[in-house]
């Protein structure tokens, strides 16, 4: 017991000098706070594109929906949710100069799955359009 008693007071003691060793020794001013907010402003988003710019996910987006909703993937109601994640997802990727190179091979892998849950099915057509497919 006496050793489980000093690790633990060790850890406990280690834990404390570490979180303190982290935090600012005085008190807070306010040119601090305000470089905080200017730091803050910095990191805001930047507006995202229309498109990502990269045919292979331009082109898995613009069929996301039909196409998991003919492969059932998803309830209704989770589809569109699930679309505007991946859009946002895709196009601030697209917009990362360390992610860009390789966002063609992840939209590419992405179609390719949805290809193999439709198991060879179309997807639907969208509800403005009048095409009518004659059976084969």
């Amino acid at each position: 017991m006496t050793v489980l008693r000093r690790a633990a007071w060790l850890f406990g003691l280690a834990a404390l000098l570490g979180g303190c060793a982290g935090s600012p020794h005085g008190k807070p001013t306010r040119t601090s706070a305000g470089q905080a907010r200017a730091a803050r402003d910095r990191h805001q988003p930047a507006p995202l594109p229309a498109h990502t710019g990269i045919a292979a996910c331009d082109d898995y987006l613009s069929s996301y929906r039909a196409c998991h909703r003919a492969a059932g993937i998803f309830a209704p109601g989770q589809i569109e949710p699930r679309y505007q994640e991946m859009r946002r997802s895709l196009l601030r990727d697209s917009m990362d100069p360390d992610i860009r190179p390789v966002l063609a091979a992840r939209c590419n892998a992405l179609a390719r799955s949805l290809r193999q849950a439709l198991h060879g099915r179309p997807c639907e057509a969208t509800s403005t359009s009048t095409r009518t497919d004659s059976g084969g």
